[in-house]
């Protein structure tokens, strides 16, 4: 009982939105069934047939040879889509360690990480809130405690059947459900109270550590306190992410 209390009274994150700590906060009410999401891809155009090759004009002359018939041009063989785990190496101050993410589970969620990703939007970020046997946040404020502009948002997939199991990644979010956008945090323990159930939304699991957990535990091992806008849980030394990179699986 006294352990769950305290997992219960740790179930709070960072106000995406502000500078300010808020909370790991789950919304009230059921989650609706479907999300409508806008920026859905449009459909590919279809290739136009190769065409027949021109008929050959006549010269006017009988004797003249007709000319050899155009071969069609022959497309170039279709490139196959990547496949096997996708991974990214996160390069921080403390070590690395690496997350390999969960497309087939967390799709929307997974592609809107990587965009971040490929933008360098980690590079020179910090983790800001790390709470021991819980987890450690971050990828949102810079070395100066700034919020970083992270305008994309995604909708909400803790439905997913992933559950915040440790060494898992999560997305962080404020209490809006939707809202979620850069920020990452790793579990340090078995947190089932960030999953959802039937009364409010979870938090989206969408990848795991594959390697380095020993450094995810070093990272939730470090002094914290008071720092910048936070009144409690930064890093009193910051722990910097260099910059987040995908790597080849082994």
């Amino acid at each position: 009982m006294k352990q769950l209390l305290l997992v219960l009274g740790l179930v709070s994150a960072i106000a995406l939105s502000s500078g300010a700590p808020a909370g790991f906060a789950a919304a009230a009410g059921t989650a609706p069934a479907t999300i409508a999401v806008n920026d859905a891809a449009s459909p590919a155009a279809a290739a136009a047939p190769a065409g027949a090759a021109p008929a050959a004009t006549s010269s006017g002359d009988a004797s003249a040879a007709a000319p050899a018939p155009a071969k069609a041009p022959v497309s170039a063989p279709a490139k196959a889509a990547p496949t096997g785990p996708i991974q990214v190496q996160v390069v921080t101050s403390q070590g690395n360690f690496t997350i390999e993410l969960l497309p087939e589970r967390a799709p929307l969620t997974v592609a809107q990480f990587l965009k971040y990703v490929d933008q360098g939007h980690y590079s020179g970020t910090i983790f800001h809130r790390v709470i021991p046997n819980f987890v450690i946040q971050g990828g949102g404020f810079d070395t100066g405690y700034k919020l970083k502009s992270a305008p994309m948002k995604v909708a909400n997939e803790s439905g997913n059947g992933l559950t915040n199991l440790r060494g898992t990644v999560g997305l962080a979010r404020p209490s809006e459900p939707h809202e979620g956008d850069c920020q990452f945090y790793v579990n340090l323990f078995d947190n089932g109270a960030l999953d959802p159930n039937q009364t409010r939304w979870g938090y989206a699991v969408f990848g795991k550590v594959v390697q380095g957990m020993d450094v995810v535990d070093k990272i939730g091992n470090v002094a914290t306190g008071a720092r910048g806008p936070f009144k409690e849980d930064a890093p009193l030394q910051q722990v910097v992410i260099e910059r987040v990179e995908r790597v080849a699986a082994p």
